[in-house]
């Protein structure tokens, strides 16, 4: 099987829960339609595009390299004539996530891969505004499926990061990492349903159906980005 893995980051993420026109919630990590929504962005599929259900065929895994940090927004808006409200949304801050997407047709990965690296209309991490924070780091690797690159790929977090999760945890190297899958994906865990199967994007008819989902979690034992431990600073070494 062919895999794809896509580092996913952000000053702020948004993966959107049920929701009312008061309060829009955030899931805490990148739901299966919100990757494929990207996928299909660029791909350049609109919104009414048939193609786009096949991608739920797509094999998927998702993994918490940092959790983030929830923080609630408010607007007020003019709900009617003369009437405004507040409303809420939420949004993950400073958070990684590695997603892995996997095929056995591996002209549909690198397909899926070359249209990443050259989007047909603009990429975003849940909401408009979340943009990815610079190109999307990206690996394509042979394996059994998506858990198992998931469960040997590095930490990617930050050096910055690395630094502070060493400082707060003393004598720990590598955290324990949750891992979202495909229950398929891992046989031997219990499973629950979760809405988060596309049938259609089209905002007059936008559904979603359900679909079986496992959760593992797993202990990190390298890390995919070198630490600099000088703490020598050369201010024009930018120039």
């Amino acid at each position: 099987m062919k895999i794809l893995t896509i580092r996913l980051t952000s000053p702020l993420q948004s993966y959107g829960d049920e929701a009312t026109f008061e309060r829009r919630t955030t899931g805490d990590y990148p739901s299966k339609s919100s990757i494929i929504g990207m996928i299909a962005a660029a791909l350049g599929y609109s919104r009414e595009d048939p193609r786009i259900s096949q991608l739920n065929d797509l094999n998927f895994a998702v993994r918490i390299d940092q959790a983030g940090q929830i923080l609630t927004d408010f607007h007020t808006v003019e709900w009617k004539k003369n009437v405004r409200k507040i409303t809420y949304r939420d949004y993950i801050q400073d958070a990684v996530f590695v997603v892995a997407v996997g095929s056995n047709d591996d002209q549909q990965i690198t397909k899926i891969h070359n249209a990443l690296r050259h989007p047909h209309y603009q990429l975003f991490l849940g909401r408009r505004a979340n943009v990815p924070a610079g190109v999307l780091l990206m690996e394509e690797l042979d394996d059994k499926n998506p858990v198992t690159v998931l469960e040997n790929l590095g930490w990617q977090v930050s050096p910055w990061s690395q630094k502070v999760y060493r400082k707060q945890n003393p004598g720990k190297m590598f955290p324990k990492v949750d891992i979202y899958a495909d229950a398929n994906l891992l046989n031997d865990h219990h499973s629950v349903m979760v809405k988060d199967r596309v049938g259609s994007f089209d905002q007059r008819n936008r559904y979603f159906g359900y679909r079986a989902m496992s959760t593992e979690r797993v202990q990190l034992t390298h890390s995919c980005i070198a630490v600099d431990e000088s703490t020598e600073h050369d201010a024009l070494s930018a120039l």
